[in-house]
């Protein structure tokens, strides 16, 4: 992992606390852990990346510091909403890009856009891929669970493609 791979992973780490993500102690510091180790040093993230399993309290508390430290706050979205929206988004690209296999996207975009968010109906046709990929079963049928994989991937750029945020 390079330098800037770690940071990023730090970023991505913020925004999915931002977003009411749950984000245990245990990726906070083995994230913490994979940027020293990729070169990156602050004395929080230090701190973080050595916490013991009884010292995992402090986690979160070090890894607001190493944001400051690193100055990662700027940029960062304002809102949950916002957040939410940026991890979709971020999603998206990397299942068009194909980085991240389209059901695993899915059923991100799934966790962050359930019924109640705003923004659920825009999501609605990788949701859709989503419980076909599921429906076809797995092994059962491969070219039925491609087809899903493509149907998702096609809604993924189809939604890239909207303003940011989408209108409700």
């Amino acid at each position: 992992m390079t330098e800037d791979e770690a940071v990023d992973r730090l970023r991505v780490l913020a925004v999915e606390r931002l977003a009411n993500d749950v984000v245990g102690s245990d990726r906070l510091i083995r994230a913490g852990l994979d940027a020293l180790l990729a070169g990156v040093d602050t004395p929080s993230l230090a701190r973080l990346a050595g916490l013991t399993r009884r010292e995992e309290p402090e986690a979160s508390d070090l890894f607001e510091a190493v944001l400051d430290e690193l100055a990662l706050r700027d940029g960062l979205p304002g809102t949950r909403t916002d957040a939410a929206w940026w991890i979709v988004r971020r999603t998206l690209a990397r299942i068009v890009d194909g980085s991240v296999d389209p059901v695993e996207g899915a059923d991100r975009v799934w966790d962050l856009a359930h019924p109640g968010h705003w923004f659920d109906s825009a999501v609605a046709p990788v949701v859709q891929g989503l419980i076909t990929a599921y429906d076809v079963g797995g092994d059962d049928e491969p070219e039925r669970l491609e087809a899903a994989r493509e149907e998702i991937r096609t809604a993924a750029r189809a939604l890239l493609a909207l303003p940011e945020p989408p209108e409700a």
